[in-house]
């Protein structure tokens, strides 16, 4: 099921695509790994193991997609889509190497990867969330022309039962602003 859609993105020292099974190793030590997976809401990490991800890697296809996010050839992240229906994708993206944070990648890749989905994919709209804690995220995503479509108080707990508020975006093609790349 894993080469359904090879996702193979490139631009300048980027590089998008699928996760295999050879990726399941880093994968595995990203998501165990509490300081990478706090802002998701698992700041003890999730305690996955490398057959765990594997097995999670193999059901991949055309509708949930794991991506691994290169940088010169080492992987330094992740990105992941989501078919929701009625041509909406959700999207995901972690720079996991702390060290290629605030570098300006996030918005090159997350250029990339929703450029292909709305002009190689056909989706229509492109959707994600956020913690509304997570400042430098909502920047990254609404100078790219995503729109707050809600905001959600309270509405879930993290791995610590500390109550978690959301920010919801939305995108379509008319308001992507694609970083003036070149892709």
């Amino acid at each position: 099921n894993n080469g359904d859609l090879a996702m193979n993105l490139q631009y300048e020292n980027l590089r998008i695509r699928n996760a295999t099974e050879k990726d399941a190793k880093v994968l595995c030590k990203w998501w165990n790994d509490g300081k990478v997976m706090a802002h998701a809401g698992f700041p003890n990490g999730l305690s996955v193991s490398e057959e765990s991800v594997i097995r999670d890697l193999l059901k991949d296809d055309d509708n949930h997609r794991r991506l691994i996010i290169e940088l010169d050839d080492i992987p330094i992240g992740e990105m992941n889509y989501r078919n929701k229906g009625n041509g909406i994708a959700e999207i995901g993206i972690k720079i996991c190497d702390f060290s290629k944070q605030d570098k300006g990648y996030g918005t090159k890749l997350l250029s990339m990867l929703i450029y292909s989905l709305f002009y190689d994919s056909g989706y229509r709209k492109i959707i994600l969330d956020t913690n509304i804690n997570n400042r430098r995220a909502s920047h990254v995503y609404e100078k790219l022309g995503f729109r707050k479509s809600g905001v959600r108080i309270d509405s879930w707990k993290n791995q610590l039962g500390e109550l978690q508020s959301s920010v919801d975006y939305e995108i379509d093609m008319a308001d992507f602003k694609d970083a003036n790349m070149k892709i």
